[in-house]
């Protein structure tokens, strides 16, 4: 008999663990701080990718000012000339995005440039960034 005790406490124990659980309010109240905390994460990282957005088009901005002038010191281009897009992606990384259509990260056309004149942001593009990068982060390369 010993044993058959022996196996009846084991089987109350295990079915009795396995009745405990979480009760309904002790997961709401999970749900509602990860709700919570995921509130005050997402606009911080939408506002992180739009600011990172603004920095490739400035990079993108020096990239073609660049560009630019090296296609006319080696085209003996003066100041004032105008260089078309399909002349100055010549002189960018072969593959990449700005190379392959000239066009910014948010779809707006940078276009010819001229010989000693700084590229101006895309007006759409600066409108739709203005928020996270105003007058002062374009500089020089602002409206």
């Amino acid at each position: 008999m010993p044993a058959a005790i022996f196996w009846y406490t084991i089987m109350n124990i295990s079915t009795a663990r396995s009745q405990r659980g979480f009760t309904l309010v002790e997961i709401m109240i999970v749900v509602a701080i990860i709700a919570l905390l995921a509130a005050i994460a997402v606009p911080g990282f939408l506002r992180a990718r739009k600011r990172s957005q603004a920095s490739r088009i400035l990079n993108d901005l020096r990239m073609i000012d660049s560009a630019v002038d090296q296609y006319a010191i080696e085209t003996n281009r003066t100041t004032g000339a105008t260089v078309a897009v399909a002349d100055w992606t010549n002189y960018l990384k072969k593959g990449s995005q700005l190379y392959n259509s000239g066009n910014s990260l948010l779809g707006g056309v940078y276009g010819p440039q001229v010989v000693d004149t700084i590229p101006t942001v895309p007006a759409n593009d600066y409108a739709t960034l203005s928020d996270v990068a105003g007058v002062g982060f374009w500089s020089p390369y602002g409206p």
